[in-house]
Order: C-alpha cells, then structure tokens, then sequence
C-alpha cells in the first residue's frame, strides 16, 4: 500500500507498512509461536489475514487547526494537529464523509481545542461505519455542553448532505487530559444504535459500546470460535467479557444448552439482549456484571468458558478460578495480547492446549488478537 503520509513522515500509526504483508504476517505469527511455547507447530491453524488497506471500520480523529480551516487526523511528534482524512486504513465511503463533517464544522463556527492554550471546544470526531449498508454512527466529543444547542439546529443539514449518518450523539470530556472521552453521552439525532452486520448476526453498536476495528477479521474470529465450539458440543457455556455478544451470539447453535454472557457495561449488555431477541436466542442471558465478581463463588460452573479480556488479561484471582472450576472442560481465550495469555496460561495449570490462531486485525502493526482452545488437562495426561 502506497501512503502519502507514511512517505512524507507525517504519520506513524502503521510502522511496518514498508514491509511487504506476506513476510509481516509471518513475522507476526512467528512472535506469537515464540511467545506461546506451549502451542506446538501442529496445533496452529492458518493465519487470518487481512485485506491491506481499506479495513478499518471506525475513525478516531483528533480535530485541530481552527474553526475557519479544521483538520481531522492525529497530533504530530511536535505537538502540531496533521490530517488523515485521505488515509487509505478507512474505505473509500468512511472517507467521503470526512469533507462534509469539516465543511459542518466551518459553517458552525465551531472552535476545535486547542491542547498547547487549552482552549476550544471540539477534541474528538470518532465516526463508526456497518461495511454492509454503509451507515454511519457519528459522536462529537466535546470539551463542554456550550455549544450543544448550535450543533442541535445545524445537524439537519449535515443529515441532508450526508444521508448515511444513522446516529448522531456528543461526548463531553471537560478534563484536560489524554483521555478521549467522558462519562456523559448526549444523543443528538437518530437511532440509539448503529446495526452491524457479521455475516447473519446483526450487533447493536451503542456510542460507547466496544467493538473491532476490524469487521472481515472480527467476523473470521468469531466464525472461528463457533466452529472450534461447535466441535466440543459443550452442555453450557459463559462468555466472560462479552462486550456486545459476538462470541455468544455465534456459539449458540453449538451449545445444547444455556449460555451466559458477562460483561461490566449496562450499555453493551443491552446491546447483546438486543441482537439476541433479534436471533430469536431465548437460551442466552446477558448480565451487566465484572467478570470476576460474577465467577466468584460460583459453584455451578458450564462445560465450555470463553473469554476476552482486556490487555491486562484475566489475572490471578480469575485465573485460579477457572483452573480450579472443574466442570468446565473447554476453555476458549480470545487475547489481544499474547505476553498477558502466556501468563495465564501458566496459571491454568489443569488446561492443555488443543488449538491456536492468528487474526490480524491491525495489519502493518505488531498488534497480534490470538484465539486458542484449550481442554482440561485427562487422567492419562496427568
């Protein structure tokens, strides 16, 4: 891929696009084979490439410059704002709306922050974008609610002219901070939820909700884990972290009975019920709790656990729980960070590895997501 603003210095954010992406793929698995001993050869599936350019299905833009002439991109090594709105990350109708978004801000007047003075009001645009029907969820972060009544009357032209947009709400971030949004998210216009479509699976992306940047590879990790559960045909299964429910919204026809998903987030769980009454999947019940308060103590554990914690990973206390729980045979761990999975692997002691693979998900980065299948450990591999 050919990027103007890699050739030119101006942006890092894909510090191994000089490399050709057959031998980073490789490099990338290699890393994580090096880095899961455990895992032998024959246990790792094919990697899960992804296309090179065009792929990402959000854009978080930092907008600086000046309310006559806005910039929507990041902010240089020398604290000065550059754009990306021609980066080739996010597909040709996500770039499109670009224009238009600084064109609304122009004609509003609206004063992007100024981190150096502290001034301004406009920190962020994050656009999400359905790869399937190209609609759009837009969020203004903004440093107070100042300006909300301006943004209000003027969104009906931005709507005309940019008819893609399917939701429209603000963030206020007050703090002066490196933190890209707030607490308080207001909606502004439009649905409550951008519908996005996984191949049959329809997720209810909230403002706030999480989901991968990647939707063709997400979609290949999911699919991936459905397959590996289908072929355990486990009795019950959690999903811990679920976020929106993507593992256990494709899990379910594997699983011959009832399935949990647990995730901190009232907004994503509301999200997943969403998706699970669109699907009809009446055996599957989410609840807004933090995964480990929800294991603790639990004695009536399923036969299949899948979770996708944050880098951090799962932690020792979870770690000992799932070790020791022994009526879960099958373990499912989706990372996203494979330094994290190494040590907690070695704290699920009672587990043997049976599966790995490689999605990648930020081509041209060392980012790795890595999902593996592990059973608990036989009387004969004692």
């Amino acid at each position: 891929m050919d990027c103007g603003y890699f050739a030119a210095g101006q942006c890092r954010s894909c510090p191994h696009l000089a490399v050709p992406y057959a031998e980073m793929l490789a490099r990338k698995e290699a890393a994580c084979r090096a880095a899961l001993p455990a895992f032998d050869a024959s246990l790792w599936q094919p990697p899960v490439p992804s296309a090179e350019s065009s792929f990402r299905n959000k854009a978080k833009m930092v907008v600086s410059g000046t309310a006559d002439a806005p910039r929507l991109g990041i902010v240089g090594a020398a604290g000065q704002g550059q754009d990306l709105s021609d980066c080739l990350l996010y597909p040709p109708s996500l770039r499109a709306a670009f224009a238009p978004i600084k064109d609304f801000i122009r004609a509003l007047r609206l004063p992007p922050y100024d981190i150096a003075r502290r001034r301004g009001e406009l920190k962020f645009v994050l656009l999400t974008q359905d790869q399937t029907t190209e609609a759009l969820m837009l969020r203004f972060v903004l440093r107070s609610t100042a300006w909300l009544p301006r943004l209000r009357a003027a969104l009906p032209e931005l709507q005309r002219v940019l008819p893609a947009l399917a939701v429209i709400s603000a963030n206020i971030q007050p703090v002066h901070q490196a933190i890209v949004e707030g607490e308080e998210e207001i909606p502004l216009a439009g649905a409550s939820a951008l519908s996005v479509w996984l191949g049959e699976v329809p997720l209810y992306l909230r403002p706030r909700s999480f989901f991968q940047t990647n939707t063709a590879v997400a979609t290949a990790l999911y699919a991936t884990a459905r397959d590996w559960v289908a072929a355990c045909a486990p009795a019950s299964l959690w999903d811990l972290f679920c976020g929106v429910g993507g593992f256990a919204l494709f899990c379910a026809p594997g699983v011959r009975g009832a399935i949990t998903g647990i995730e901190i987030s009232p907004e994503a769980i509301d999200s997943a019920r969403q998706s699970a009454a669109a699907l009809g999947l009446s055996q599957i019940e989410f609840t807004a709790l933090p995964a480990d308060a929800f294991a603790e103590g639990q004695t009536g554990w399923p036969e299949c656990v899948i979770v996708n914690p944050p880098r951090r990973g799962l932690g020792a206390a979870l770690a000992a729980a799932i070790n020791t729980a022994t009526a879960t045979r099958w373990l499912l761990y989706s990372s996203c960070n494979p330094a994290s999975l190494a040590a907690d692997l070695a704290r699920l002691s009672d587990f043997v590895p049976r599966r790995a693979r490689l999605f990648d998900m930020f081509p041209h980065t060392d980012h790795a997501e890595v999902l593996v299948l592990l059973e608990r450990r036989r009387s004969d591999e004692l």
